[in-house]
C-alpha cells in the first residue's frame, strides 16, 4: 500500500477520501443499530453531512480528464438528491421512503462510486496496486 499518493494528493481528494471512509463506517454501523433511536438520528445526520461533503469535494476532483468531469461525477447530483429525499421523506413520516433513499445513498452513491474509484489510473488504484 502506497499512502504517499494520498498524502501528496490535492486537499479536495484528501477531504473526499476521509469523508467517504467515515461515511462508509457510519453507514455500516447504521445497518446493525436499532432504527428510530436518538443515536440512529445522530449517526444518520452525520452520515448525511459526510455524504454531502463527499459529493461537494468530488466536484473539485478533475485530474483524470484534464480538468473536465468524468463519468463518476454523475454520482454527485445523485448524492445531493438522495440526501434531500432521505431528509424530506422522514420529516413527512415516510419511513419506507426514507429507508429507500438511505439504501440508495449507501449503495448507489457510496459503494458503487467507491468501487469505481479502484479503476486503473485513479488514486485508490495507485494506493493499492500502483
Amino acid at each position: 500500500m502506497k499512502l504517499e499518493y494520498i498524502l501528496n494528493a490535492s486537499p479536495a481528494i484528501q477531504i473526499h477520501l476521509v469523508a467517504a471512509f467515515i461515511a462508509l463506517a457510519l453507514g455500516c454501523v447504521m445497518w446493525f443499530r436499532p432504527k428510530g433511536t436518538r443515536s440512529h438520528k445522530m449517526i444518520g445526520r452525520g452520515f448525511g453531512m459526510l455524504m454531502l461533503i463527499t459529493a461537494f469535494s468530488a466536484i473539485f476532483i478533475r485530474q483524470i480528464n484534464n480538468g473536465s468531469f468524468s463519468f463518476i461525477h454523475l454520482f454527485v447530483p445523485l448524492t445531493f438528491l438522495g440526501v434531500w429525499q432521505a431528509v424530506t421523506r422522514i420529516r413527512k413520516g415516510n419511513v419506507k421512503g426514507h429507508m429507500s433513499a438511505v439504501k440508495g445513498l449507501f449503495f448507489g452513491a457510496l459503494l458503487i462510486p467507491g468501487a469505481l474509484s479502484f479503476l486503473p489510473g485513479r488514486h485508490l488504484w495507485l494506493v493499492f496496486f500502483g
